[in-house]
């Protein structure tokens, strides 16, 4: 029941604010205790995939690859190396992931708020594949490649729908090859199937409905209360997380 609540807040989040799913899932997951950060990561990643084909529906999306491109090349070399220091730090390293998740929830919850000042032209290419890399990284890490890409393409001098759509195709295209390196590796476990097949309906219906009837006046909302779910989520991880390592080095 903890579980789906929380698939619930984070589908609402998503679909409200264009990200935040994999990171108020794994942080209120893992403060409640629901599951190990690997299996949460790998049903973070199946559900995103879920959550950005329903959302991209039938239609082709409007993406200006040209823009596009280079950070999805960069960010699926992210993903490979995520996943690889993911392999290696899980295990008697696994609470240097508890404190890099809880870091990274933190940063993304302030970035979350900023306000990105447009930018009279759009970004060069090497700037688009650094942000990649970054957001590949997170994605490969812990399913949530999200915060760079969102802060670096609402930046940009472009339409709304090509932001949102270059979004869609970028998670989507993350969780897939996320997903095809964790199959391989046989990191892909019966616990993360199951959970994945209970939050199905509720990360389909969830994101029809909200994109049916939310309205743009609640988005600001939207974004305080996830604001205040990452800090009480990362705090919650990193605090407990630094100390040990303290302990650790002393």
């Amino acid at each position: 029941m903890l579980f789906l609540l929380a698939v619930a807040l984070a589908t609402y989040a998503q679909t409200m604010t264009g990200f935040a799913f994999g990171l108020v899932l794994l942080g209120l997951s893992s403060l409640a205790g629901l599951a190990p950060l690997p299996d949460m990561s790998n049903t973070v990643s199946i559900l995103t995939l879920i959550n950005a084909l329903v959302a991209i529906g039938r239609n082709r999306p409007q993406v200006n690859w040209a823009l596009l491109r280079p950070a999805l090349i960069s960010s699926l070399v992210g993903v490979a190396l995520g996943v690889a220091a993911l392999d290696l730090i899980h295990g008697r390293l696994s609470v240097i992931l508890q404190w890099l998740l809880g870091l990274t929830i933190l940063v993304c919850a302030f970035m979350l708020v900023m306000q990105a000042r447009q930018l009279a032209q759009i970004s060069s290419r090497r700037v688009f594949l650094s942000f990649g890399l970054v957001s590949g990284l997170l994605g490969g890490l812990f399913s949530s490649a999200g915060p760079p890409m969102v802060y670096q393409l609402y930046r940009q001098p472009l339409p709304l729908a090509v932001i949102h759509n270059s979004l869609l195709v970028l998670f989507a295209a993350n969780a897939v090859v996320r997903l095809s390196l964790v199959t391989w590796q046989g990191s892909i476990h019966v616990n993360t199937l199951w959970m994945s097949l209970e939050a199905l309906p509720v990360v389909v219906i969830l994101t029809m409905l909200v994109r049916r009837f939310a309205s743009a006046h609640a988005i600001r909302s939207v974004k305080r209360m996830v604001f205040v779910l990452l800090i009480a989520a990362g705090l919650g991880l990193f605090v407990p997380a630094s100390r040990t390592l303290l302990q650790m080095i002393l």
